[in-house]
């Protein structure tokens, strides 16, 4: 079950900056390459993303990659054309790149504003602009994995105005896309992971934790999921596998939240 052969993912940001752990672009790279896809990916950081390409090259996995800026048009179109060149198709879209900035509407700079929304957002547009019509002229369609996260559900304990409303936009966008697209043999889902132990968060510790005490911090985020404990890349890497496998066939427009039960709890977030 799951396999992908033959098939075509196109991922962005999925690149790794140690070979420390995993990250969630990282990880699903390596999971559809596991299960015999072709990768070929786009990252704003060239070294980040070879890193990820060694590693699945190294476990016999076929994974080509880029530099893309994913909110730019003509570096989006130029990834694309990239992979149909090689590949002459794409039949799995990951959208994964994402960053959190802190700010309310009152304090939030309009360039920070604008700087999530072009990143977290007009990204999957754009990518999505140039993807869709080759997925729809394919007989075998395509499937489109969009990474949103819980804070697009409910409040998540930081004030991130920008970053909750950009990811609660693709769950949205992705939902209406998928109906416009259901009679075209192109699925669209969205996976909504919660806390989730990655390099990056421990990135986030040095930023938020008081005094950068590490320890602390990932014990308050494990303290917040119901099942005590955060979530790795590969759970997420694990749910997108399930949507853009041929097994999830009969579903789309969805949203498959990866959170150990946070959004079904009442408890203080």
């Amino acid at each position: 079950m799951f396999r992908l052969d033959g098939k075509v993912a196109l991922i962005t940001g999925l690149g790794q900056t140690s070979e420390d752990g995993w990250g969630i672009g990282a990880a699903i790279a390596m999971n559809l390459a596991q299960q015999g896809a072709s990768i070929f990916g786009g990252n704003r950081t060239l070294a980040a993303a070879e890193r990820t390409k060694a590693r699945i090259e190294a476990e016999g996995g076929i994974c080509h990659v880029q530099q893309a800026d994913v909110t730019d048009c003509a570096s989006v179109e130029a990834l694309v054309n990239a992979c149909l060149e090689r590949h002459g198709r794409i039949d799995i879209l990951i959208n994964n790149v994402g960053k959190s900035e802190p700010g309310c509407p009152a304090t939030m700079g309009e360039d920070i504003w604008d700087q999530q929304i072009d990143l977290n957002l007009k990204s999957v547009y754009l990518t999505t602009h140039f993807v869709l019509p080759i997925m729809e002229k394919q007989e075998t369609g395509g499937a489109v994995v969009n990474v949103s996260s819980i804070a697009g559900l409910r409040y998540i304990g930081k004030p991130q105005v920008a970053y909750s409303a950009t990811k609660a936009a693709i769950m949205q966008f992705t939902k209406a896309t998928a109906v416009i697209y259901a009679d075209r043999r192109v699925r669209l889902n969205t996976i909504v992971p919660g806390l989730i132990y990655t390099p990056y968060t421990r990135e986030l510790a040095k930023r938020y934790a008081p005094g950068g005490e590490e320890a602390g911090y990932m014990k308050m985020r494990d303290d917040q999921v119901p099942m005590k404990r955060m979530g790795d890349a590969w759970d997420v890497a694990n749910a997108a596998l399930f949507l853009a496998a041929d097994e999830s066939r009969y579903i789309t427009g969805q949203e498959l939240v990866v959170d150990g039960g946070i959004t079904s709890s009442t408890g203080r977030v």
